[in-house]
């Protein structure tokens, strides 16, 4: 029924015939009238291929007879010419010619009729309704194995599929995260026909009828199988046995850890983890992974791994689109063993504040040579603002390198790529973008390769001789086309906001050349067409058009173009105009919240109805009060529940839900009520730990630990069974529910043993029945030694210490009890250790210094004078840990000024209660505490706090599966402190801030001011001054800012009425304050001159006033400045200088700057005085005075001095006629504020007759006379200015030495010439003026050794001494006379003197006038 041929016909029945000829289309032959397609051309091509390979005898004949024709003509001469050649080449042609025309139209004719017969064969087979090659086969399968229903179908066309369990129909959308996989769409089997799928995980409840009803036009059929679920039921089934187990199935698996919600971050690392019982054979197919039913393999970034009974799942980036629901499922004998959690992806954090989380699940739909459709998942976190677009990038093959490709418009989560490259491979992410900015880029799209994937659809697969295939395109069949024909069926495939999608079908026949279109399009009423232009050629039968008006109807029409030419175009499509924005799916109605765990709030809502474009819902949850939204997923669910996990337990929470599609996220459903995070009220667990506590004749008392799950509320009571071993039957005890955890059992049988099992019971129901006690004898006790305690309970349990409480024995022996011993059992020890050496006296133990970390199991047995009794039942392991989430109490003050200690415990169950004791006695004392209750809080109230409430309160939490408890010991130092801070809430004070302060004002006024912490609108002042309230007057103004809790008080001018003391009374409901400020004595004094100072002040720089006060300033050059700076001038401000109440010249003033400055270039003590500056103008005056006498000197002088020392240069050597100068040169030196001193080899000298030291005002020096050896050494210099002190040094000695001794002797020889030398000492006056007549007398002093020669000349000539010319020496005076002068005597004369070291002249201008007449020198006066 699979094949391609009739029913009774094998392919070796086919006529031979049909294999003559290669070629299925006959252009040229106009005379046929009938049209093939190419599905029946390809048909044909199928059957020549399966058909014999014989052929015909014609065919065979045919064949030789051309072969001898061939051999012939090669043989034949040319005899005619080239003429008759060509005659015949023309009839051998014709007759070809003929010949191949009747075999072409005789193998048509026979091919046509093959056609019609498959034709119609085709067409028989085609059209009919479905049936079932292979039905549902039925399954029997133990409890959480995996199941496949699958069947096969023949119908054409292709049929419809509905799966029902129970005649209920199953939707794929509604499945569970991880309960359903999946069902599979009809696809094409390997058997021929097609085939579908249903893939699930199945408890008790999937034991069902499974029924598929497969349609289509021609008919429907059905099948179904049933599936039937085991469960393994312990020693019922009868087979308890490990040993039987082991052999039959291998080791029993269990997990030993649970899985937890995970709660990752995008582009970081997680990992689930589980633990097992036994060591997983064959791990690798015996441990599965799956999220959300779909099994999981281990890839570049997800790792599966098992060791050492440990199975991990680890990834190592994790992306938004791995959340969802883990499921790991290991194999076990009787059944696989899964646990399941779910997995959270956070949003990675923002490039950019407020940007969107980034955008999931980008895939690529309907892809084509050139083109594409690209649709994702919007975010659920905008991080407070709407998404308004996505930005698409693209990456080519493995480059690795992103590009962006393309704005997706509108904002939509879909959007057309065109302009691909057929063969070329790629990936895209998406970006989503609000007014923030861009979010980080979601997960690349699966690589994808562009191409025609219609190829597929244009190929026959033909199944021959047992397996064999024949595959065929019809391209390969394709007539010989050069103009191709219009394209058919133009029409929108997809209309959207802002774009269309065209869609057209090939030409038929296309022919085998390449093809590509172009589009036209044309506005309705336009009557025109346009060319749509595109970048690159379109060679897809797709095209996206983004560029549409809105408003605007279109039609269009395609041409199809190969490398012949362009066709028609083709017909017009149907009007077409872009849709309006597509509208968010609105909110599922019914969102409920219901209680799960600790944790976590399971949640249902009912579906959103036919929205087959729903994605999934978004869930956001906020605490009771709050106004943000937070994201709980960040991947779409796809059913209607869910369990949210990771709340804070005891705290209330809302929900929403949104539904999310391709056009964005919609609008929040109505929040939930407030939900408080608890465990939800469920059956309790099976009681455990059966013990007989006393037995008489025909009665027992039966005690058990309550269970270890109570189900969220109260235990009621307890349902006991009983079973005599003698019996069969199990029979009940009690009727009415037991409400403690001991029942006393009567009309029992003396001798027998007996049983016992049973059920706790709360609000929820009945719970699990517990595994039936040890056997225990009915035989009455009389031994003398005590029963069993019982009800032994670990409080309190810290890192190394815990409580322990147990209930005294029912059965006291011979006599009372006086006392117990405690043991303790480590971890992994069988030996029972005591805790205390001594027996404790109650029911109540306190023990510390326990390892931390570790467990430990607790046992006591009660004392009386027969010894130690029958020992408890064992307590449960208890972990030694702290937990940081765990409970204290807390002790402190309320508002109203009572002392409480508060207990609160967030996880506690609705039903539970706050016990309280006091030193582990007992509930506590009414007349002294107040107990409160509120939600999961407690609180003690102590009404009169003594030395009665002091010890330690204890609390428990009853009716909660772990311990909650905690205790408090109230010490005296602890009550003080509580009384003393209850005294204050009951007597407040208001809390002051800052107590009085003084301020005076720019204006002199006087600010009074206090701070206190804020007040109400309500608190008073009062302002007590003197003994008298005070209120607010001109000269004082009293200012209450109650916001601030300032109080200030302004005095306009102060004066000797405002002496005395000021109190603000404050009061602000209970609370009160006072405050005192004494203004007296001096205070007051100082405080009056201070605010007159400031009123001065202030009236002074009403004018031109010096902002800057005169100071003086010693610059490096030693120059001494004084300075000063005026404000507030004015063009007629004039500005002097005084100097000891008189004005200066030499004083500066810049108007420009205010500036004022006086240079002292050199100071000494004609320096010392008052220095006054004067400002002034028509608004007043203003001075300041520099006082540079006594001190003020002092200072200038010292630091004069202290330049001085600074600016000394490094000492110099230098060589005198009289010795060796050492000497420094400074800028300024002044003896009475400067000091030095000379060392020489360290050894201070003192001025003697070979060293003399001194100083100038630029120079300090030490003369060495007559040096010798013993003067060569360091020589050190130690100048003293102030606190300045600096040193300089020179060393005399080696060549510095020489060279100074050289010096020193040149210019001692110099000074000898020079002392004995002819020379003219004194005497002669320049001019000398004489009347004539009379006598003339000049007179000289010389000096010389040996003694000079003389001579004198008159015009540089000698001068000869007779007559009236006289010269006389006297010692070492000379005297030229000249008698009777004339007129011939005027000239110059000269003295000249001469010896052996030199000589020298001394002149004088003699001018003689006569009687009456003026001499010529007076004249020019």
């Amino acid at each position: 029924m699979g094949g391609g041929t009739p029913p009774g016909k094998g392919p070796s029945q086919i006529p031979s015939q049909t294999c003559r000829s290669r070629h299925l289309s006959f252009p040229g032959d106009s005379e046929e009238e009938y049209q093939f397609s190419a599905a029946d051309y390809a048909l044909a091509a199928a059957l020549v291929l399966t058909a014999s390979s014989e052929t015909s005898w014609e065919a065979q004949l045919r064949r030789r007879s051309s072969a001898v024709e061939l051999e012939e003509r090669g043989q034949k001469r040319v005899g005619f010419g080239n003429d008759l050649e060509r005659t015949e080449i023309a009839f051998l042609r014709t007759q070809w010619l003929l010949r191949q025309s009747r075999d072409r139209k005789a193998l048509r004719r026979r091919t046509e009729e093959k056609v019609r017969e498959a034709k119609e064969l085709r067409e028989l087979c085609s059209s009919r309704g479905p049936w079932f090659w292979i039905p549902l086969r039925s399954h029997a399968v133990w409890e959480h194995t995996t199941v496949l229903l699958t069947c096969t179908v023949q119908a054409s066309p292709p049929p419809q599929v509905t799966w029902y369990k129970n005649d209920m129909r199953l939707d794929p959308r509604l499945f569970p995260a991880g309960k359903w996989g999946l069902v599979l769409p009809m696809e094409p089997s390997s058997r021929g026909g097609t085939s579908s799928s249903l893939l699930f995980r199945c408890t008790v409840e999937d034991a069902a009828t499974y029924t598929v009803i497969v349609k289509n036009a021609y008919g429907q059929a059905s099948s179904f199988a049933k599936v039937l679920v085991r469960t393994y039921l312990g020693k019922d089934a009868g087979f308890d046995s490990e040993i039987f187990k082991r052999l039959m199935f291998g080791p029993s698996v269990e997990f030993t850890s649970v899985l937890t919600p995970v709660f990752a971050r995008e582009k970081e690392p997680f990992s689930l983890t589980c633990f097992f019982s036994e060591d997983v054979l064959d791990a690798e197919q015996n441990i599965q992974w799956s999220r959300d039913g779909r099994l999981l393999r281990s890839s570049r970034r997800r790792q599966i791994l098992y060791a050492d009974r440990q199975a991990s799942l680890k990834v190592s980036c994790a992306y938004k689109e791995d959340e969802g629901f883990y499921t790991v499922q290991v194999t076990s004998p009787f059944g696989p063993r899964e646990q399941s959690t779910y997995v959270f992806v956070k949003d990675a954090a923002a490039e950019k504040l407020g940007a969107p989380g980034s955008p999931l699940n980008v895939r690529c739909l309907d892809v084509n040579r050139d083109c594409l459709i690209l649709t994702w998942t919007p975010p659920s976190d905008t991080r407070g603002s709407p998404i308004f677009g996505y930005s698409i990038e693209w990456c080519q093959g493995e480059s690795g390198q992103w590009v962006p490709c393309h704005e997706a418009p509108g904002g939509t989560c879909r959007c057309p790529i065109q302009g691909l490259v057929e063969g070329q491979s790629y990936r895209f992410r998406v970006r989503a973008i609000n007014k923030a900015g861009s979010s980080l880029p979601s997960k690349a799209s699966e690589p994808v390769v562009m191409g025609d994937h219609d190829e597929a659809r244009r190929k026959i697969e033909i199944p021959f001789d047992l397996g064999n295939k024949i595959s065929v395109s019809t391209d390969d069949f394709e007539d010989f086309v050069t103009i191709p024909s219009p394209p058919t069926n133009v029409h929108a495939s997809e209309i959207r906001e802002t774009y269309v999608v065209l869609g057209w079908e090939e030409p038929r026949p296309r022919g085998k050349a390449p093809l590509t279109y172009t589009l036209e399009k044309s506005v309705i009423g336009s009557g025109t067409w346009e060319a749509i232009s595109t970048e690159t050629p379109v060679k897809s039968p797709r095209f996206a058009l983004l560029d549409l008006e809105k408003g605007k109807s279109y039609v269009f029409r395609v041409r199809a173009i190969n490398k012949y030419g362009m066709s028609d175009p083709s017909e017009s499509s149907e009007p077409i105009t872009l849709k309006g924005k597509p509208a968010t799916l609105p909110p599922p109605a019914q969102v409920q919240a219901f209680r799960d765990t600790q944790t976590s709030v399971s949640l249902t809502w009912d579906p959103v109805k036919e929205s087959p474009e729903l994605l999934g819902y978004y869930i956001y949850s906020r605490e009771a009060g709050s106004s943000e939204w937070q994201t709980v997923n960040n991947k779409p669910i796809q059913g209607n529940t869910f369990t949210v996990p990771g709340l804070r337990t005891g705290k209330e929470y809302e929900f929403c839900v949104r539904s999310v599609s391709e056009a964005g996220v919609g609008e929040s459903s109505a929040a939930t009520e407030p939900i408080r995070v608890k465990q939800a009220l469920a059956t309790p667990s099976a009681p455990y730990d059966f013990i007989l506590l006393n037995c008489g004749k025909n009665d027992m008392v039966i005690g058990w630990k309550p269970p270890k799950r109570r189900g969220g509320g109260k235990i009621l009571g307890y349902f006991l069974d009983q079973h005599d071993s003698e019996e069969l039957d199990w029979h009940p005890v009690n009727q009415q529910p037991v409400p403690t955890q001991v029942c006393k059992v009567s009309n029992l049988r003396e001798g027998h043993f007996y049983e016992f099992r049973a059920r706790a019971a709360n609000w929820a129901g009945v719970g699990e029945l517990s595994a039936p006690s040890s056997l225990f004898e009915c035989k009455e006790w009389t031994m003398p030694q005590p029963g069993p305690p019982y009800d032994v309970r670990a409080f309190e349990v810290r890192a190394t210490s815990l409580m322990l409480k147990w209930e005294p024995p029912l059965y006291t022996g011979a006599g009372p009890v006086t006392g117990y011993r405690i043991s303790f059992q480590e971890e992994g020890s069988e030996q029972w250790k005591p805790v205390t050496p001594d027996p404790i006296p109650g029911t109540h133990l306190r023990i510390s210094d326990l390892q931390p970390g570790k467990s430990y199991v607790f046992r006591v047995q009660a004392l009386n004078s027969a010894g130690p009794g029958q020992p408890s039942m064992p307590t449960d392991p208890i972990l030694l840990e702290d937990k940081p989430d765990a409970p204290e109490i807390k002790v402190g003050v309320d508002e109203e000024g009572f002392i409480y200690l508060a207990f609160e415990a967030p996880e506690a169950p609705d039903s539970s209660e706050f016990q309280w004791s006091k030193d582990y006695k007992g509930p506590l004392d009414p007349q002294r505490v107040k107990i409160e209750e509120e939600v999961n809080k407690s609180k003690v109230i102590l009404k009169e706090p003594g030395l009665e409430d002091l010890g330690t309160y204890s609390v428990v939490v009853t009716d909660a599966d772990e311990d909650i408890s905690a205790s408090h010991t109230l010490t005296e130092e602890e009550l003080n402190k509580l009384k003393k801070l209850s005294h204050e809430i009951r007597n407040p004070v208001i809390k002051l801030i800052s107590g009085w302060n003084v301020d005076i004002l720019e204006q002199g006024e006087v600010r009074l001011w206090l701070e206190v912490e804020k007040l109400s609108p309500a608190a008073e002042l009062h302002l007590i001054f003197n003994e008298k309230e005070i209120f607010s007057s001109p000269n004082r103004k009293i200012n209450f800012d109650r916001e601030k809790g300032l109080v200030e008080v302004i005095i306009q001018n102060l004066s000797e009425d405002d002496k005395g003391s000021y109190t603000a009374q404050l009061q602000d409901g209970k609370a009160k304050n006072q405050i005192t400020l004494a203004l007296v004595d001096d205070d007051f004094d100082k405080l009056l001159r201070k605010a007159d100072a400031k009123r001065r002040d202030w009236k002074r720089k009403q004018g031109p006033y010096f902002e800057e006060l005169l100071q003086w300033k010693v610059t490096e050059d030693c120059q001494v400045l004084l300075t000063c700076k005026v404000t507030n001038t004015k063009k007629e401000t004039c500005f002097q200088w005084f100097f000891q109440k008189k004005e200066t010249p030499d004083g500066q003033y810049d108007p420009q700057t205010g500036a004022g400055l006086l240079r002292i270039e050199e100071l000494s003590r004609e320096d010392m005085g008052i220095y006054r500056a004067v400002v002034s103008d028509d608004r007043g005056l203003d001075d300041t005075i520099l006082d540079l006498t006594g001190e003020g000197l002092d200072a200038i002088f010292t630091e004069l001095g202290r330049i001085g020392a600074l600016s000394a240069t490094p000492l110099k050597i230098q060589g005198t006629e009289e010795g060796i100068r050492i000497f420094s040169k400074v800028k300024y030196y002044n003896a009475e504020y400067m000091k030095t001193t000379w060392f020489h080899k360290e050894k201070r000298l003192d001025s003697s007759d070979r060293v003399r030291a001194g100083t100038t005002l630029n120079e300090i020096w030490l003369h060495i006379l007559d040096p010798k050896d013993s003067d060569k050494g360091k020589y050190i210099l130690e100048i003293a200015a102030g606190k300045e002190m600096r040193q300089l040094s020179a060393d005399l000695s080696g060549q510095a030495f020489d060279d100074a001794m050289a010096e020193h002797q040149r210019l001692k020889a110099l000074a000898i010439i020079e002392k004995n030398r002819a020379k003219v000492v004194r005497g002669l006056p320049d001019v000398a003026t004489i009347m004539e007549d009379k006598t003339l007398c000049l007179t000289c002093v010389i000096s010389g050794d040996p003694a000079p020669e003389i001579f004198w000349l008159k015009n540089d000539q000698p001068v000869t001494f007779l007559d009236r010319y006289h010269m006389e020496v006297r010692g070492s005076e000379v005297t030229i006379t000249i008698e009777k002068v004339n007129s011939e005597d005027s000239g110059r004369y000269g003295v000249f003197v001469k010896n052996k070291y030199g000589s020298e002249t001394g002149q004088v201008t003699i001018s003689v006038f006569k009687h009456g007449e003026e001499p010529k020198e007076l004249k020019e006066m």
